[in-house]
């Protein structure tokens, strides 16, 4: 697979804007592993073949287990997330794939049990942001592994 283009070069300002957001999300309340578990699951849904391989490698710098990275996509039947995360997991999935119902009320709920508003506007930024960087990986064709992490 190659990639159509970069639109990084192509138009700057874009890398920009999404970095800005990036900027802010790295001052925010939300847990680092937790963040990179939540960008994981959109990326996953998203099929973004570059942003899956750049969180995985991410995450076990971060010191994740391979446990719970693999069963990440079985979450809700592995017994390896918390609480929280699975509300964040959670709201995630009803954000990344809009349903007819679109966000039910328990999910929200569930999400706002574990979540204080700041935290859960900044876990909203964080799913709105990696649904954006997808759109970016996925419509581009980023190749996977042209990601290096800071090792």
């Amino acid at each position: 697979m190659t990639a159509r283009m970069n639109y990084a070069k192509a138009a700057p300002g874009v890398l920009k804007a999404m970095l800005g957001l990036e900027t802010y999300l790295a001052s925010s309340s939300l847990d680092k592993k937790l963040k990179l578990l939540v960008v994981l699951r959109a990326s996953q849904l998203n099929h973004c073949a570059y942003c899956v391989d750049m969180h995985s490698r991410e995450l076990r710098e971060a010191g994740e287990t391979t446990e719970r990275i693999d069963l990440l996509t079985a979450w809700r039947e592995a017994p390896f997330y918390t609480t929280k995360e699975r509300a964040a997991l959670a709201w995630t999935e009803a954000l990344t794939i809009l349903a007819p119902e679109f966000v039910p009320d328990d999910v929200f709920e569930e999400a706002h049990a574990e979540f204080n508003e700041t935290e859960l506007a900044d876990l909203t930024l964080a799913i709105a942001a990696i649904n954006a960087w997808n759109r970016f990986g996925v419509g581009f064709r980023l190749v996977p592994e042209s990601y290096k992490t800071k090792r």
